[in-house]
């Protein structure tokens, strides 16, 4: 079958360095594939001349060139690493980390020509049910989503991760400060026990002795009698009715971990969804992703820079 081509405007001999590359590719291919193909009939279809593609052929890269494709190869590993989540922005920040001067713009025109970009963001809906304890339930945290310390602000919530052995149920708890998920369980049913085993969990992690304020959705689990005991030295804030903004940081979470993580895999039942999220948490989110609210530092070393901090103004003060 004859190979077609469109053909090009410009003048023979000046053609661009995308079609010398596709030409050399083609021809490989073809070898490859054990098939007779004549790169010279190709350049004269193309027309382009002999004495052009063996010069481009026996040309050296120029320093330009060089330290362009040497950029290249740090936005692949630097995309690679974090499971290739990470967009030109975060790029941006690691490349600058490592002593290189560049735009976002040049990143994302460089990751444009790579064919790599980050994780499509898909819009996330209410998916919970209210309670109607609409006059009982106060919203004190009143979207102020950055307290100045740890253990200042937690917030919880429920999402639904299918698989095919049925649906499980992933509870988080994320410290605010922070961003990270100090806690989190996975259950095959909506009961309560899930969301008190999670913060059990989250109270054994952390040092709570300053005031704690646990923000939640109105959902039944979170204005139980038993919610309510073990929450007995917080206090509890709750969004208002079907308005997802107030807690909209670990509505946030759990889009991401679908977006980044799990929507790449056709989950088989529990025990599958479990070593994801563990993966995903333990091994990713708290210890090596990014977050521009961090200052595009993990929430493990945005934590400790905030244990170590009081300890180094001490120093510099004696």
């Amino acid at each position: 079958m004859p190979l077609k081509y469109k053909k090009s405007n410009q003048h023979s001999g000046k053609m661009t360095e995308a079609i010398y590359l596709e030409v050399t590719e083609m021809a490989e291919t073809a070898h490859k594939a054990k098939r007779r193909v004549s790169v010279f009939r190709m350049l004269k279809h193309l027309g382009v001349s002999r004495s052009g593609y063996h010069a481009w052929l026996k040309r050296v890269p120029s320093n330009t060139e060089k330290g362009r494709k040497a950029v290249k190869a740090k936005i692949q590993d630097i995309y690679d690493e974090p499971k290739q989540n990470y967009g030109a922005p975060k790029i941006t920040k690691e490349l600058r980390k490592s002593g290189e001067i560049i735009s976002k713009r040049t990143v994302g025109k460089y990751m444009k020509q790579m064919g790599i970009k980050a994780q499509w963001v898909k819009p996330w809906t209410i998916t919970t049910k209210d309670s109607d304890f609409s006059s009982e339930l106060k919203n004190i945290l009143d979207e102020q989503f950055n307290p100045e310390r740890p253990n200042a602000v937690w917030c919880s919530d429920i999402t639904y991760i299918w698989t095919i052995d049925g649906f499980v149920y992933l509870t988080s708890i994320m410290d605010l400060y922070s961003r990270k998920i100090i806690a989190w369980t996975l259950s095959k049913t909506l009961e309560v026990s899930c969301v008190i085993e999670t913060i059990k969990k989250a109270k054994a992690r952390r040092n709570i002795d300053k005031p704690l304020i646990l923000h939640s959705d109105r959902g039944s689990q979170y204005v139980s009698k038993e919610y309510k005991h073990v929450t007995a030295t917080m206090q509890c804030s709750y969004s208002k009715k079907a308005y997802p903004w107030d807690n909209v940081c670990i509505e946030s979470f759990h889009s991401l971990i679908k977006r980044e993580w799990l929507n790449r895999f056709k989950i088989r039942d529990y025990d599958h969804a479990y070593r994801l999220i563990f993966e995903y948490l333990e091994a990713f989110y708290n210890t090596k992703r990014i977050h521009s609210h961090c200052d595009y530092m993990s929430p493990n070393d945005y934590e400790e820079l905030y244990r170590r901090l009081p300890q180094d103004e001490l120093q510099l003060a004696g």
